[in-house]
């Protein structure tokens, strides 16, 4: 019989044990348990596996222990680079704790939000950055930081990073950082150029795979449920978002998110939304709502299928079918993470069967579909008990000091219609140049580009 190892059988200094007992860690999941001797020996190393693997930990673990054997007073000398703002956050989450025990200053950059105070923590003294490469890269250029004294270099979800057409700006990123640095890639795949950055970067790397990129979770269920129109849809949907638990519901436009968002949280569900028209405070203030349980049901764009990970999701609805199966993995990825169970639901109405099964068919799942309505047998299965009633509370207007200060302003508030117009296409300008959903590519100017945000909303 083999034993499971422990975090100190694999070389984790006592420090960071506590603080992962602390919070319900016992024992390392299987990336981890691959990973850690040879990221904590220092060597480079090329982590594959499918989302909710664990690998978080499995970078941030060694990260810090690395950097807290290796005293250095000039920083930043840790860098992680993510894709999103909402992976970046949740990344510094998890490693926050863990870099606190041995005093090392954590903060993240990204855009979508004024820059002064990343910069004011630059200036203040960091020992690893969290960031997206557009923002970052912004920074470099601007010289308010330089990469000279990273040590040790993490690529999470590199092949995300290659779907959002970053890896110009990645590969500016690590050529700017010490040849012999200690550098870990973490990716799903090796296309669209990651294995570029992999022959590039790393140095005779260590392969660490956890089950197939592409494959689905064994403890996912997944079910195909067929509806007959556009009202029976909407019932089921009603339904399914109606029991106790925490639910994360896709759907394809920001605007139709938003709406059902709104829609649910009228009829008595708390529910937020997700998408790239929020503005970053927005963004947090809802994550946060439905982290907490304010909120049990999310309802998202494509923004959350890779970058949000909150514990004990127990359903996704893919509302909207993805595009792709890779997107349909990834967004069912919100649950069964780490070992826990999940279900998710796919709808499909008369016309978009046909594409949906060579979907799942490339997904590798098989699945037999079911003709429903909201109070079928299978639906009520899923919904379990239903959560009471919760009134809504009057949603709050979101406003920047500029926003408010014009609200008290006769003058600014006779603008003419053509002046308004003319400030709107602006500002729609700056937002498609800041990349709402992806932390943003450009440095666009920030007091307008909140201003954008906060007029779509």
């Amino acid at each position: 019989m083999t034993t499971q190892p422990s975090f100190a059988d694999l070389g984790v200094g006592e420090p960071i044990i506590n603080v992962l007992t602390a919070r319900g860690i016992a024992t390392p999941f299987p990336i981890q348990t691959q990973t850690l001797p040879d990221t904590l020996a220092g060597r480079d190393v090329l982590g594959r596996g499918k989302t909710g693997s664990g690998k978080t930990l499995a970078f941030c673990i060694p990260l810090v222990e690395r950097l807290a054997r290796m005293r250095n007073p000039l920083g930043p000398r840790g860098l992680i680079l993510a894709p999103t703002r909402e992976l970046a956050s949740q990344i510094a989450a998890v490693l926050e704790p863990l870099a606190a025990v041995h005093n090392l200053k954590v903060t993240t950059i990204f855009g979508g939000v004024p820059q002064g105070r990343q910069v004011t923590a630059l200036r203040s003294g960091i020992d690893v950055i969290v960031a997206c490469p557009g923002r970052l890269e912004d920074l470099m250029k601007q010289r308010i930081v330089r990469l000279d004294n990273v040590e040790i270099t993490v690529i999470d979800e590199a092949d995300h990073m290659a779907d959002l057409g970053f890896l110009p700006s990645v590969t500016r990123i690590l050529a700017a950082t010490p040849a012999r640095g200690h550098r870990m890639l973490f990716s799903a795949t090796l296309d669209n150029d990651v294995d570029k950055l992999v022959n590039r970067f790393l140095r005779d790397p260590i392969t660490h795979s956890v089950d197939a990129a592409d494959s689905p979770v064994a403890a996912m269920t997944h079910h195909v449920f067929h509806v007959a129109g556009a009202e029976a849809k909407k019932e089921l949907v009603q339904h399914l978002a109606s029991g106790t638990g925490r639910r994360v519901l896709f759907m394809r436009t920001k605007h139709q998110a938003r709406k059902l968002a709104k829609q649910l949280t009228e009829s008595g569900v708390p529910s937020v939304d997700l998408h790239g028209n929020l503005s970053q405070p927005a963004r947090d203030r809802n994550l946060a709502a439905f982290t907490s349980g304010k909120a049990r049901v999310l309802v998202a764009t494509d923004i959350a299928a890779r970058g949000v990970h909150v514990d004990a999701v127990e359903l996704v609805v893919h509302v909207d079918p993805p595009a792709d199966h890779k997107a349909y993995l990834h967004r069912s990825g919100r649950t069964a993470r780490a070992g826990s169970a999940g279900d998710v639901v796919t709808l499909a109405l008369p016309e978009q069967r046909r594409e949906l099964q060579a979907m799942m068919r490339k997904a590798g799942i098989n699945v037999s579909p079911q003709q429903v309505v909201a109070n079928s047998a299978p639906v009520q299965a899923l919904v379990g008990d239903l959560a009471p009633y919760q009134a809504p509370v009057a949603p709050t207007t979101e406003r920047t000091p500029n926003s408010s200060q014009r609200s008290g302003n006769p003058s600014h508030r006779s603008r003419s219609a053509g002046t308004r117009q003319r400030r709107h296409g602006g500002d729609q300008r700056v937002q498609r140049q800041g990349g709402a959903d992806t932390g943003g590519r450009r440095g666009a100017p920030q007091r307008r580009h909140t201003s954008a945000r906060n007029t779509s909303e």
